[in-house]
């Protein structure tokens, strides 16, 4: 957590954290319009917030787009925000609702965390029913071919769709899907009204990606959820619920338990994402 707080000890990067939580997934041409300083300082203060993990990337043809990340604020909250007093627990909660909210002014969500494990073991806890069901309260059957369907299993309920198929399958590397069809089903287990169903039905149906690289004695995983239209309700929705539900993947991997008393994976309730 050092280089989190140097990172954040720094006016300059704080107002580039401030530019993505504005409008997030800039290019780095983007950024440096949009704030008075050099393309070299923009860019070396980046390499600091990357590597404080407080910032993550991802390609787009040529241009690298770089987004706010919340889960070294996150855990600074979880294990230590009590050692603070009163004052530096408000900053930092304030801190952490922003970076939070990153991904809801965008089209995509992007989260990267650090997992002590192995490729093979995530890859496992990602594909594997005996894991997901474990941390996410959802089982998928499919042969994870590209291009083949999955259907969603939770607690009873099956969610089947033509449309929800495997999208990339690289063992230990990429994982990618098209996400779950909202049904009334689906709506009726969770307690959503009728008005929630009506807005994620009429949206387009969204992907995620599961980028996994290893870096020693850890793993890097970066979960990218996007294809949405801007004000969507369903990113939203996964924003709030994505952060919790890699917590739990994470603790079960580096622990050998989930967290305590998880819950069925849900959409809609502000906590939880499937």
């Amino acid at each position: 957590m050092d280089e989190v707080f140097k990172a954040l000890a720094d006016p300059s990067r704080r107002q580039l954290l401030d530019s993505l939580n504005t409008r997030n997934g800039q290019s780095l041409r983007e950024l440096c319009a949009g704030l008075d300083m050099a393309r070299q300082s923009v860019s070396k203060h980046l390499t600091l917030l990357i590597k404080a993990n407080l910032v993550t990337t991802t390609r787009r043809g040529r241009e690298t787009l770089h987004f706010l990340n919340a889960e070294p604020i996150n855990a600074i909250g979880d294990r230590w925000i009590s050692r603070y007093d009163r004052q530096r627990v408000r900053a930092l909660a304030d801190l952490k609702t922003a970076l939070e909210e990153q991904s809801v002014t965008g089209t995509e969500f992007v989260y990267t965390t650090y997992i002590r494990t192995t490729p093979e073991k995530l890859w496992q806890a990602l594909t594997d029913p005996a894991f997901t069901s474990r941390y996410w309260g959802v089982e998928f059957e499919t042969d994870w071919k590209p291009g083949s369907p999955m259907t969603w299993l939770e607690q009873g309920l099956r969610t089947e769709d033509p449309a929800q198929v495997v999208l990339d399958y690289q063992p230990y590397r990429r994982l990618a899907y098209t996400w779950h069809t909202f049904t009334p089903e689906f709506a009726g287990k969770h307690g959503f009204d009728d008005a929630f169903l009506a807005e994620v039905t009429a949206e387009r149906r969204s992907t995620v990606t599961f980028d996994i690289e290893p870096r020693g004695e850890v793993v890097k995983l970066t979960v990218v959820h996007g294809g949405f239209d801007p004000g969507s309700t369903v990113l939203a929705t996964v924003s709030n619920g994505w952060p919790s539900l890699v917590s739990g993947l994470k603790t079960l991997l580096e622990t050998g338990e989930p967290l305590p008393e998880p819950e069925p994976a849900a959409t809609g309730d502000g906590e939880r994402t499937q």
